[in-house]
């Protein structure tokens, strides 16, 4: 019988007030969707992510000008910011100097060794985290880890290489090449013995990211930053990313974790809190239980269960409810909820762990149900 794999022990790195790793909650983050260069945009987007419990955020850094405004962003907002640096080690320093809390560097395509070393000696002295960030879509050429010349980004061969479920015995493949990236400049953060150090291996095609992460969490002890990048739509990348996170978090790897979607940013924050509920590894905001509905149902389930849903989303209570469409049979199948409502023809049943408390008109099922939900001791 397979059990919960014990959540993998790692070094801990902290992000402003915010502990990565070391034992701490797995986090939920996010990343900015405006120009970053609009300065009232961007801090009004994380202000809505804040609200919706989003812990990190990450904005994009293109230009010198964006860099310049991260300064006045992190004096804005409340939660620890990542500058997101690729190409110009310039954008990373001058990033450090606006007192941001993390800095991502990409290995793929910031590969001086001299250029990430001046940006660890900053880091160093001012004790600023560095994540580096290793992607599938910005990987260096084959047999160009860490140089800068001779090599063209057309021809880098990548797209050559057999990804994790392709590859045959002693194939070089996409995952070698993501870990060998990864070591790469962990190594030469070592060397400047800097461990402030936090990691992501991320790809589309999640049988190469799951692999890629496991072979690199028995490798190193920093934390690892989960995500399927690019992985979709609210609906599609949700799933995507569900699966990809959940074999991970089942076998006990990852610390912080970002749902990358095609849509407003605060749906990644909701798709990453409902991924750690899952498995039971956060236990923020209200759980709900719901039946598919089926011939026996007497009320429109969907619109009832979406409903609820959408009263939950303004309480922040450890609470797990249950919406059932059947009274008959409501309550037993969701015995281990808090509070639930079983909807008849006219009428729903309000119960707590299975045990009828009230019966009420149908017109009144939904305040009476935020009411017994009210009135649930928050845990401890």
């Amino acid at each position: 019988m397979m059990t919960m794999t014990k959540r993998r022990v790692t070094k801990p790195v902290y992000l402003g007030g915010v502990k990565v790793g070391g034992g701490a909650d797995i986090t939920v983050q996010s990343m900015t969707k405006t120009d970053t260069r609009d300065v009232s945009a961007t801090v009004r987007q994380i202000h809505e992510l804040e609200e919706a419990g989003c812990e990190i955020i990450r904005s994009a850094v293109p230009d010198m000008e964006a860099a310049k405004a991260m300064a006045e962003i992190k004096k804005q907002i409340n939660i620890p910011l990542v500058a997101d640096i690729h190409f110009h080690y310039q954008l990373a320093l001058e990033c450090a100097a606006g007192g941001v809390d993390c800095l991502r560097l990409n290995p793929g395509n910031l590969r001086n060794e001299d250029q990430v070393r001046e940006v660890v000696k900053v880091a160093k002295e001012r004790n600023i985290p560095i994540r580096i960030g290793v992607n599938f879509g910005s990987l260096p050429p084959v047999g160009g880890i860490g140089r800068t010349r001779g090599f063209s980004r057309h021809m880098d061969l990548v797209n050559q290489l057999p990804k994790a479920d392709e590859a045959q015995e002693g194939d070089y493949s996409v995952v070698d090449h993501m870990v060998a990236t990864a070591l790469w400049e962990i190594s030469l953060l070592e060397q400047q013995d800097f461990e402030q150090i936090k990691i992501s291996m991320k790809a589309f095609d999640v049988p190469t990211t799951v692999e890629a992460y496991r072979q690199l969490s028995e490798m190193v002890p920093y934390p690892l930053h989960l995500g399927i990048t690019e992985a979709g739509t609210a609906k599609s990348g949700s799933i995507r990313t569900a699966v990809g996170l959940g074999v991970l978090l089942y076998e006990g790897i990852g610390d912080t974790i970002r749902v990358s979607l095609s849509d407003d940013s605060v749906e990644e924050v909701i798709a990453g809190y409902e991924i750690l509920k899952s498995l039971n590894l956060r236990d923020k905001g209200a759980v709900m239980v719901a039946c598919p509905s089926c011939g026996r149902a007497d009320v429109d389930i969907r619109k009832l269960a979406n409903d609820v849903d959408a009263l939950l989303k303004g309480t922040d209570k450890n609470v797990k409810v249950a919406v059932m469409g059947c009274e008959v049979n409501g309550p037993g199948e969701a015995k281990d909820a808090d509070v639930g409502i079983a909807a008849g023809a006219g009428r729903a049943i309000i119960f707590r762990k299975g045990e009828k408390v009230r019966v009420v008109p149908e017109a009144e099922m939904l305040e009476a149900l935020m009411e017994e939900i009210e009135k649930t001791p928050v845990k401890a």
